[in-house]
């Protein structure tokens, strides 16, 4: 299911799907199984409006929810571009071999976690994890090599910042693995096709007989926007490394 949700226009187009064929159901059981009566009428309102109000209140939520994983992760990004930016700063307060190979270092790390945001290639995505990890391992050698050749105030601040450095770095990847509970997804869904088939059962002919589909239609693009809100590799709703991308040509130059 997770991986599911992680395509949303496959989401989409499966939910489309599925809440046209719930409305087509309610369709047929109101025709030739179970005709609404009349007098039922006014008492059939009240549990479509209860239902689809149900709906519409779960919708905003996940939406919510989405859109503030979202800020989360723009804001995470701009923390780790900070971090990285302070410590090749600090990095000038060291002696002039180990500050070379620092800040060669943290401009490698820099095009790392930039190419992490951008790309979408699982094998790409591997190498980018793998190189990483080994940068990660030698900026904190070099941090560790400092703090044990003068043990200073100074060394101290440099080994700190580091720590920063590596430390936002798990905060950005545990803020991507953050999603919306499976659960949740679910309930939304079979509430959705509930909503979908009591919406075609109330439909009358004529010239209503095809406005049952606007409902399957809204709430399979509700569904989807919140998939890909929700989603940081799928879609095509990114967080933007704009930061990332000042800090490297900054560090460039």
């Amino acid at each position: 299911m997770a991986a599911f949700v992680d395509h949303p226009a496959i989401l989409f187009v499966v939910l489309l799907a599925v809440f046209v064929a719930a409305s087509a159901l309610g369709a047929f059981v109101s025709r030739h199984v179970a005709p609404l009566p009349d007098d039922a009428r006014e008492d059939f309102n009240v549990v479509q409006t209860s239902t689809l109000t149900l709906l519409a209140l779960l919708i905003g939520f996940s939406l919510s929810m989405a859109v503030n994983r979202y800020d989360q992760r723009k804001n995470l990004e701009e923390n780790e571009a900070n971090a990285i930016g302070t410590e090749y700063v600090r990095a000038d307060l060291i002696d002039a071999q180990t500050r070379i190979a620092m800040k060669a270092a943290l401009v490698r790390y820099t095009q790392l976690r930039l190419d992490d945001y951008k790309t979408r290639d699982s094998n790409d995505l591997a190498r980018i994890n793998r190189d990483t990890a080994g940068l990660q391992s030698e900026l904190w050698r070099l941090a560790a090599q400092v703090a044990g050749d003068k043990p200073t105030p100074v060394a101290a601040i440099v080994a700190t910042g580091m720590n920063d450095v590596l430390n936002s770095q798990d905060y950005s990847e545990a803020a991507r693995i953050n999603h919306i509970p499976i659960g949740a997804w679910i309930l939304m869904i079979l509430i959705a096709v509930f909503g979908c088939a009591v919406q075609g059962y109330g439909a009358k002919g004529g010239a209503r007989r095809g406005l049952f589909t606007i409902l399957p239609v809204t709430v399979a693009l509700s569904l989807a926007l919140i998939a890909d809100i929700d989603s940081p590799r799928g879609g095509i709703i990114h967080v933007q490394p704009q930061n990332l991308s000042r800090l490297l040509q900054s560090l460039q130059k």
